[in-house]
């Protein structure tokens, strides 16, 4: 299934959208303390989805945007603005007019040395008060620091969160967890039993594969040829 995206990564994803555009969590907590409608929530249809990173999930996640009604817009690295222009997706002018036009913007790429702190300070200043940022890929995305300061100052307004510099992530005096206008998760894209069975299918087919010397999905196969196994 290496070609396959994560569809509970993409759901969980627009789980936090809906979630944090509707309080959700706020809600649900004042609603338990006897409170009743504490906050005026935000509809998605019209609104614009920012996809930041062109692959397979964040392909899915515009998807569900779509089928809600949203405008898309895309932004990545050159490579994948090219794959989401042939793809007949709208792609933003520059970084600077995505992160402003964004009413929802959503992260969704590999954490590499050339995606390291690729969200800076900078880009989040330019969010709408009143947008969301939801990130369920790698925390290391965003500068160190910058979420919370953004989030503290209101602009973007909102974020939703899977994903954590440190994990298991603890700290109930983190800062991030005292913000009012965060909605949390504990790293659980991937937590369903049907995203267990595809992996633990995959990891057995390649321990049964690798036992009758004809390995699968080999990411280095020229280390396999000098040992004489391809």
């Amino acid at each position: 299934h290496a070609d396959t995206p994560s569809y509970a990564a993409a759901e969980l994803t627009w789980a936090l959208v809906m979630a944090a555009m509707r309080q959700l969590p706020q809600q649900m907590a004042a609603l338990k303390r006897g409170d009743w409608q504490i906050g005026v929530g935000h509809t998605l249809r019209g609104k614009t989805l920012g996809i930041y990173g062109w692959g397979r999930i964040g392909r899915v996640v515009a998807g569900y945007g779509k089928a809600f009604g949203m405008e898309v817009l895309a932004w990545a690295r050159p490579e994948s603005i090219a794959r989401a222009r042939a793809e007949g997706w709208p792609v933003a002018p520059d970084k600077q007019t995505f992160f402003a036009a964004c009413d929802v913007l959503s992260l969704h790429m590999r954490l590499v040395p050339a995606t390291r702190g690729i969200v800076t300070a900078d880009d989040l200043s330019r969010m709408k008060p009143s947008a969301l940022l939801v990130n369920t890929s790698r925390a290391g995305l965003i500068a160190p620091g910058a979420l919370v300061a953004a989030l503290r100052v209101g602009c973007p307004g909102m974020a939703a969160v899977d994903v954590y510099d440190r994990e298991p992530f603890a700290d109930a005096r983190d800062p991030l967890l005292a913000l009012d206008n965060v909605v949390c998760t504990p790293h659980i894209g991937y937590v369903t039993r049907d995203e267990y069975e595809l992996h633990f299918a995959d990891i057995f087919d390649q321990i049964v594969a690798w036992a009758a010397g004809a390995p699968i999905n080999v990411i280095n196969p020229e280390a396999l040829a000098r040992q004489g196994q391809l």
